[in-house]
């Protein structure tokens, strides 16, 4: 009998999950379920379960947090999530199984057999944390991954204003106040952000151009939507206006 432990923040899609394990299966019994990730997290710590249901998309704490947050990572995930089929597709041969919205009983009967098939040593959590990075870097909807302090970011290209070079460090400025000390020169921090939205204007600044509100010709500088001005170089300035 396999001990599962079920994360899902919506409660209907737990019970939902946890009914279909119940009753469509006597191969597995679930032991605990949380719509708290925290909880969930407190939990594992001291009961490490036969395999984890995990749903991706989380507004406290998402997936690849919570992955990063497990300390005992030597049991199989199941990812559960709405994402559509054909993004995932090319995972599923790396991943232990994923699960889509709403489940199939069939393909959740499918996913146990994988469970007690597969040795959970190879399909562990770590592995799957960098599955999800790879599934990010896949996916139409592209996050921008961020690695520093310790953690990995997943930004959208929205939620950064721009980035300011400070010697061997680079900071950046997001939309809602943050500000983000990398331990990357700015040449790195270019290499990340996508080159269709962000635009290296200045040796000491990279803008993202959707933020631009006004561009001052005359003193050369650009306004930010948050009322920052950031100056452009001489170098840069026939590149910009092409762009713009």
């Amino acid at each position: 009998m396999l001990e599962a432990v079920l994360v899902d923040d919506e409660i209907k899609a737990l019970q939902s999950l946890s009914w279909e394990l119940t009753n469509f299966s006597d191969e597995i019994k679930v032991v605990a379920s949380f719509t708290d990730p925290f909880e969930a997290l407190k939990y594992l710590e001291q009961n490490p379960p036969d395999c984890l249901f995990l749903d991706i998309e989380m507004p406290t704490m998402d997936g690849f947090q919570f992955i990063q947050k497990l300390h005992n990572k030597e049991f199989p995930v199941v990812i559960t999530t709405a994402y559509n089929q054909y993004a995932i597709k090319a995972l599923k041969n790396e991943a232990i199984d994923y699960l889509l919205k709403p489940i199939d009983t069939d393909d959740l009967n499918a996913t146990i057999a994988k469970i007690k098939k597969f040795n959970s040593k190879n399909y562990t959590a770590e592995k799957l944390e960098k599955i999800l990075l790879k599934f990010n870097s896949d996916s139409l909807q592209k996050k921008i991954t961020i690695n520093t302090d310790g953690k990995l970011l997943f930004l959208q290209s929205d939620e950064i204003l721009f980035a300011e070079s400070d010697g061997n460090y680079s900071t950046l400025f997001l939309s809602d106040g943050q500000k983000i000390l990398l331990t990357k020169k700015l040449k790195e921090v270019n290499q990340i952000l996508p080159k269709d939205t962000f635009f290296r204007i200045h040796n000491s600044f990279i803008i993202n151009l959707n933020k631009i509100k006004e561009f001052l010709k005359t003193d050369g500088y650009v306004i930010l939507q948050s009322n920052h001005k950031i100056p452009v170089s001489r170098q840069k300035k026939s590149d910009f206006l092409d762009l713009i």
